[in-house]
């Protein structure tokens, strides 16, 4: 079992979950956790005017994509997050980070099961 944190432009959120939806949705198994984030990185944010002084943001705003997978769905996870988030022809500065962690245990609080069944 892996979680999947994918950092992504908030534009490219619904590319990305139409994506995984067409490689996770198996009789309604497939779950994702999406929050607003910030950070910095290559990209840039754009130039605000404050008072008429140019201010250049710090912090980009972004989404964190958190999808819990089986372990033979990884790599399927991994090419839907970058065609989706990826933007027109070979991408550009700020289209994300994909990060993949091994999950020790998953449970189900409902049900109590645990382990793959859970997810």
């Amino acid at each position: 079992m892996k979680l999947i944190i994918a950092i992504i432009r908030p534009e490219r959120l619904d590319a990305v979950q139409e994506e995984l939806r067409a490689v996770l949705d198996e009789q309604d198994n497939y779950r994702i956790t999406v929050d607003p984030v910030q950070g910095h990185g290559r990209q840039h944010g754009d130039v605000e005017y404050v008072r008429g002084q140019p201010v250049q943001p710090r912090l980009v705003q972004k989404v964190r994509v958190m999808v819990a997978v089986n372990d033979p769905y990884v790599d399927r996870s991994i090419e839907a997050i970058i065609e989706g988030a990826r933007t027109a022809g070979d991408g550009a500065v700020g289209d994300g980070k994909i990060m993949v962690m091994p999950l020790e245990e998953v449970i189900r609080i409902r049900t109590g099961e645990r382990g793959s069944k859970a997810i």
